[in-house]
């Protein structure tokens, strides 16, 4: 990696970050009427590497992940790992998910957190 393609060093204050829509596909919503926002706060030149904030509001949603390491900073929701675990997670929480996992969320506070993605 050369100097140009790392980021400047940076800090932003994740509660009070503006999201941008991110619209769900209606065919991931189980049950609601779950609405999710998002910011990219960096992406790597190749495009392998995603650094955000997300944020989901309550709902029953279903997703096949990427390689993904987050911390949650506010909410809380349940995710049933399909063939794994059921995952209770809440504010400071760290989740790491495995790409390809099949996953339901089911969001009972609006949740928001910090992650970075390799793909």
């Amino acid at each position: 990696m050369t100097t140009m393609e790392q980021p400047p060093s940076f800090a932003v204050h994740i509660p009070d970050a503006e999201l941008e829509p991110e619209p769900l596909d209606p065919e991931q919503i189980v049950s609601g009427d779950p609405v999710v926002t998002g910011k990219v706060l960096w992406e790597s030149a190749d495009g392998t590497q995603v650094r955000g904030i997300w944020q989901i509001t309550p709902g029953v949603v279903t997703d096949t992940e990427a390689n993904e390491l987050f911390v949650v900073v506010s909410g809380r929701a349940t995710v049933d790992v399909e063939g794994g675990d059921t995952l209770e997670l809440g504010p400071g929480d760290a989740c790491v998910l495995r790409e390809g996992d099949r996953t339901t969320w089911m969001v009972h506070e609006t949740l928001r957190k910090a992650y970075h993605i390799c793909l």
